[in-house]
């Protein structure tokens, strides 16, 4: 879920710590209190004392970690313009000294990116009333009233039924509060202002995950990336599914069949030396099909499907067109075969078919093979196509859990 908010801090907390000289020495039982404090989400009480632990243990990546987080979230609950970049400022300082020091944590990393470079974050609505709302909301989930937080919630969504925040929000309070029926609701009124942003799939996952429902966490937690493949964040959820269920995600993979270049008249096919001379149905056999279709696009079927861009792009017609070519070629040579035993096929050869077999190829290139161009075909296929994107995660990728 989200970073945990507050207010009432000090001011002087924003600025740099005080002398070493000037402050008593913490101890291991004082980190332990503090990482305590942070565990069971007494921010306020955790800060001061983390403020102190960090200044006296520069390179202590947790305590580092667990204090950027504390100060990322006095950001939203702050008025003055000033303040708020300030704070973001410090914010972002202290978690760049933890990923320094090697933290690559997927907090870390969610947070971090959240927080722009010269600290000024956007409000969360261009209306005074509604963001003045919001404002006393995010005050009211710091110091612990989530009730009264969640009414506030409720109060600014009234005012903009489109503010997708307010309603996540309200959700998350709920969440807090181990309301997971209500949490749910209010989920699924975020997701209904707009399907195509992950966070609430995301917290509709660690909601049903925390009530114990992991079967319908899971389809939470893939609409999420479905909603927003190319956001880090949005796998953070069904990374942590599969960690709590102690399952492995089916590795979907294929070998970069042949890079493919045409300049004029003039085409090359480069297929990687290392899957030459390997007998049966091979990679390298299967990247002259593929190499040999992608060589069309680029000299005039892209002109051709897209006349209205200007300049030739990888798509995602020419990648299926591509690959589906390759699936059928295979299955052509197993029916050509006349020998009483199976020809050898490359098993991602297999699993390629078998992968256009189910009518999902357009859904696996968009999720695992997508390119700079590629991506750009990703928002018009999810809206058409959302129950494939779905359908490819949950028959190969995803494990189900025994019932």
């Amino acid at each position: 879920m989200r970073t945990f908010l507050f207010i009432g801090i000090v001011v002087g907390l924003l600025c740099a710590a005080p002398a070493a000289a000037q402050r008593p020495v913490t101890t291991d039982a004082d980190r332990k209190t503090a990482l305590d404090l942070f565990d069971q989400h007494k921010v306020i009480e955790a800060l001061p004392l983390l403020e102190k632990l960090a200044a006296d243990r520069p390179d202590d990546i947790v305590v580092q970690e667990r204090l950027g987080v504390c100060l990322a979230g006095l950001i939203s609950g702050l008025k003055d313009p000033e303040e708020r970049k300030q704070a973001a400022l410090r914010a972002r300082a202290v978690l760049l000294r933890a990923k320094a020091l090697g933290d690559n944590s997927e907090l870390l990393q969610t947070i971090l990116s959240s927080i722009p470079e010269d600290g000024v974050l956007p409000g969360f609505s261009s209306k005074g009333e509604v963001e003045e709302v919001m404002t006393a909301a995010e005050a009211d989930f710091a110091k612990g009233n989530l009730d009264r937080a969640r009414e506030q919630y409720a109060k600014a969504l009234q005012l903009d039924p489109t503010l997708y925040h307010a309603a996540l929000f309200a959700g998350d309070a709920c969440y807090k509060q181990n309301k997971h029926a209500d949490a749910g609701a209010w989920f699924a009124k975020a997701i209904q202002i707009d399907p195509n942003r992950e966070t609430a799939y995301r917290y509709w996952g660690d909601s049903l995950m925390a009530s114990g429902q992991m079967t319908e966490a899971r389809a939470k937690f893939i609409e999420a990336v479905i909603a927003q493949p190319y956001d880090r964040t949005a796998r953070t959820g069904l990374t942590q599914w599969a960690s709590r269920n102690r399952v492995q995600f089916r590795v979907v993979q294929l070998k970069q069949l042949a890079t493919v270049k045409t300049e004029g008249n003039q085409s090359t096919i480069t297929i990687d030396p290392t899957n030459l001379g390997k007998p049966g149905i091979s990679i390298a056999a299967a990247s002259i099909v593929y190499g040999g279709t992608r060589i069309g696009w680029q000299r005039d079927k892209f002109k051709q499907m897209y006349p209205d861009e200007p300049t030739y792009r990888h798509s995602l017609k020419e990648e299926a067109e591509a690959l589906d070519a390759v699936a059928a070629w295979v299955k052509s040579q197993r029916a050509s075969d006349k020998t009483s035993t199976e020809p050898a096929v490359d098993p991602e050869l297999a699993e390629l078919v078998g992968i256009r077999d189910a009518g999902l190829l357009e859904a696996y290139i968009l999720l695992f093979r997508p390119t700079a161009g590629i991506v750009q075909d990703y928002a018009a296929y999810r809206a058409t196509n959302r129950e494939k994107l779905i359908r490819f995660m949950d028959e190969f990728v995803v494990p189900r859990l025994r019932q």
